[in-house]
């Protein structure tokens, strides 16, 4: 991997925090990677169907509301899982260091996300986390077969990847673009993603993932008479 220019400036302005997220969830027509379908998952078992990147990243923790499920368990996960969002290679560097930042990255993300969704604000130890790895993007966006994609620096390029994530999460989160942040509504989810639905009436992360478990739990408590259990409220 080559290194494509370089800024000095710490700062991304709004116009271009807009464009840099929607070329990473696929968004726009610079998207780097085609909107992924619902409840898509990579053969690691990643799930990839959200359209907003740092979303996804904050998936690789699944069930955060009952047995946790740990996706990027070890430094060689955290690879496949920036391969399979086309971030990284099989030669990019990972160590258990960079494991244990991308996970307190992840979960800055997910807080700051859940608080918004919550209807109040971010804790601001978690927004200068979020900014602090801003300050580290370094990637540059080229155009190859006529699709953007990410081409990033020879030097810390895992890094300069997490860098990526996270400025996808600060230009979500910050509200630039269109539609709500919500939580999956699964009881057991706890993940976000942004309703752009008509009537913001979206309830689940995924529906093929999701929102078919509620609706099998929901048959099966009409067929037995029970009360369903999966939903929250």
């Amino acid at each position: 991997m080559g290194l494509v220019g370089r800024s000095d400036s710490a700062g991304v302005d709004r116009d271009d925090a807009e464009v840099l997220r929607q070329a990473m969830t696929g968004s726009s027509a610079v998207g780097s990677a085609p909107t992924p379908a619902s409840g898509r998952r990579s053969s690691e078992g990643f799930r990839l169907g959200n359209e907003i990147l740092a979303f996804r990243f904050v998936a690789t923790l699944g069930e955060r509301r009952a047995d946790p499920v740990e996706r990027i368990g070890t430094p060689e996960q955290l690879r496949a899982w920036l391969i399979a969002n086309e971030l990284g290679s099989a030669d990019m560097p990972a160590s258990e260091s960079l494991l244990r930042d991308a996970r307190a990255l992840r979960e800055a993300i997910h807080r700051a996300g859940t608080a918004i969704a919550s209807g109040g604000v971010p804790d601001p130890v978690d927004e200068e986390l979020l900014n602090r790895w801003t300050a580290r993007h370094r990637a540059r966006l080229i155009l190859t077969g006529g699709r953007a994609r990410w081409h990033l620096p020879e030097t810390d390029s895992a890094r300069a990847a997490l860098a990526v994530v996270a400025l996808d999460a600060v230009a979500t989160l910050g509200g630039h673009g269109d539609g709500v942040i919500k939580r999956c509504e699964q009881r057991t989810c706890g993940g976000l993603f942004v309703d752009t639905s008509r009537g913001r009436r979206r309830r689940w992360c995924s529906m093929a993932t999701c929102g078919n478990k509620v609706k099998k739990a929901n048959l099966k408590a009409a067929r037995d008479g029970t009360e369903p259990g999966l939903t929250d409220g």
